[in-house]
């Protein structure tokens, strides 16, 4: 890859990867809502993804996107434990910026990409946004936007392939991570599960590295295994 596009680059894994790609000698393109060092994005807005697209394509296609935004708590707000804590709002909240953000994001980015050689669009999902993987219940709203990322994903995946058959359309599972994010579940975090933002993005590039175009579609671990939807 010579060009990719990192939104989410201000956050504690968008950061770690496009240093990473940057060390490598990859020319790299930073979109962050907060843009310090960045160029801006708002994946609620999608005039401003749309604007960012046209920029990304300034002097020629990138290779790759890179999709590491995501939300897991805000303010007082957080997962929830139980049915009777599911509110519409906090519901509407996750699913816009967990599923239709990256999907806006495919909508307008996939479109600037090489049509004739190998191309990765990727973004963030998680392990419980796996229905099959389900088994302890609760994070209602986070489980069902990263099950509805997934399903974008395949879908998204199913049309790119109509207009680029080496193009690859993935979403990743991080592993918990130190960042902002996941800061506030860590206690429960099994020794040696808990990865710094500069191995994470190490442990993601190298899965990308080994995808072919039949994994398109797929959600992915950090240790390159499948998860099932």
């Amino acid at each position: 890859m010579e060009k990719v596009v990192v939104i989410g680059a201000s956050g504690g894994i968008g950061a770690a990867l496009a240093e990473a790609l940057d060390g490598e000698g990859v020319g790299v393109i930073r979109f962050a809502r907060n843009a310090m060092g960045a160029m801006p994005i708002d994946l609620t807005d999608e005039a401003s993804i749309a604007a960012a697209a046209t920029e990304a394509a300034r002097g020629g296609a990138p290779d790759a996107v890179l999709v590491t935004t995501g939300l897991l708590h805000e303010g007082e707000r957080g997962p929830e434990r139980a049915l009777k804590e599911l509110d519409p709002a906090w519901l509407t909240r996750n699913f816009q910026v967990n599923a239709i953000g990256p999907a806006l994001v495919a909508k307008h980015f996939l479109p600037i990409l090489p049509r004739d050689r190998r191309t990765i669009f990727a973004a963030l999902s998680a392990r419980v946004g796996s229905i099959s993987d389900n088994r302890l219940g609760g994070w209602h709203s986070y489980r069902a936007a990263k099950a509805a990322l997934n399903q974008l994903i395949r879908t998204i995946a199913i049309e790119e392939k109509r207009r680029n058959p080496q193009g690859i359309v993935v979403a990743l599972h991080p592993g918990t991570v130190d960042t902002g994010l996941s800061k506030p579940f860590q206690a429960n975090v099994k020794p040696g599960q808990l990865f710094a933002p500069d191995r994470a993005a190490v442990q993601l590039l190298d899965v990308l590295d080994g995808l072919k175009t039949a994994d398109s579609g797929k959600l992915f671990a950090w240790d390159g295994q499948e998860i099932a939807p």
